[in-house]
């Protein structure tokens, strides 16, 4: 396909947002980042929605308890697993994208983080690609659900109740949940599984990353307009039938992710 060139950054965003092949996608998410510093920022435009990503016809897309549970002790089980994290992944890319161009009047820097985000949720489902592919399958390969999506669609109308509930609530599940996936692969041991845990590790440590850019622009977005993070929080959360949080936590990558000590001590035990 043509290459996407020029525009300003948004707009640009919106573009890429568009793209129905995931590896159009994940080139033209790369080429925006590198293109960033050279682009101006319209942090007032409004853009017509286009009611939803670009996304490829495979994976079928299936109610979440429609999804086949495998087990990753057998290689088509260890394919289902990765094809399942790949899928999140590849809907993180559209989340950030849609948090660049849907949300005007914010600061330039609001924009360049969630574009770093974009671009890290790319290189992200580029390993997990090639991982499924060095195994023999691919994405699209298995069906996958579209609850990420959903909670996007919720608060495709507020910018903070955006930045409450995907950054902080759903990727910061990803946080606690990256561990316990990779306890299970070492116990399965094999090569793929190895392999997996290393590509995991680097999820890990950038997640923590994004997370923080959520919890970063939620507690300022809250402090412009007046608002009480926890209380908007639990607010917004029963608002958005945002789903409740269940230990075990990874409280170490919590911290570092920017979450307060009330934060922390309000999780359910």
């Amino acid at each position: 396909m043509p290459r996407i060139v020029g525009m300003e950054l948004r707009e640009r965003a919106l573009a890429v947002f568009c793209l129905n092949d995931p590896m159009d996608k994940v080139r033209e998410t790369y080429a925006l980042w590198s293109a960033a510093s050279g682009l101006p920022v319209a942090t007032r435009a409004q853009f017509a929605d286009p009611s939803g990503p670009g996304r490829p016809a495979r994976p079928l897309l299936v109610e979440p308890q429609e999804v086949a549970r495998r087990s990753p002790f057998t290689p088509e089980g260890h394919a289902a697993l990765m094809h399942s994290i790949a899928h999140i992944e590849f809907n993180a890319i559209n989340l950030a994208l849609d948090a660049i161009w849907r949300f005007g009047d914010m600061p330039e820097t609001y924009y360049l983080d969630w574009l770093q985000v974009a671009h890290e949720e790319a290189k992200h489902f580029n390993l997990l690609r090639n991982h499924l592919q060095e195994a023999g399958y691919d994405y699209g390969d298995f069906s996958a659900h579209e609850g990420l999506w959903t909670m996007c669609r919720n608060t495709r109308n507020d910018v903070v109740a955006r930045m409450a509930l995907v950054p902080r609530t759903l990727e910061a599940r990803g946080l606690d949940a990256t561990p316990i996936i990779q306890a299970k692969l070492r116990k399965v041991g094999t090569p793929a599984a190895w392999s997996a845990i290393a590509i995991l590790d680097i999820i890990l440590t950038e997640e923590v990353g994004h997370v923080a850019i959520g919890n970063r622009w939620y507690h300022w977005l809250c402090e412009r307009d007046g608002l009480d993070a926890q209380e908007f929080y639990a607010q917004a959360a029963l608002q958005h039938d945002a789903p409740r949080l269940k230990p075990p936590f990874n409280i170490l990558a919590r911290r570092q992710a920017g979450f307060t000590e009330p934060e922390i001590a309000a999780l359910p035990v």
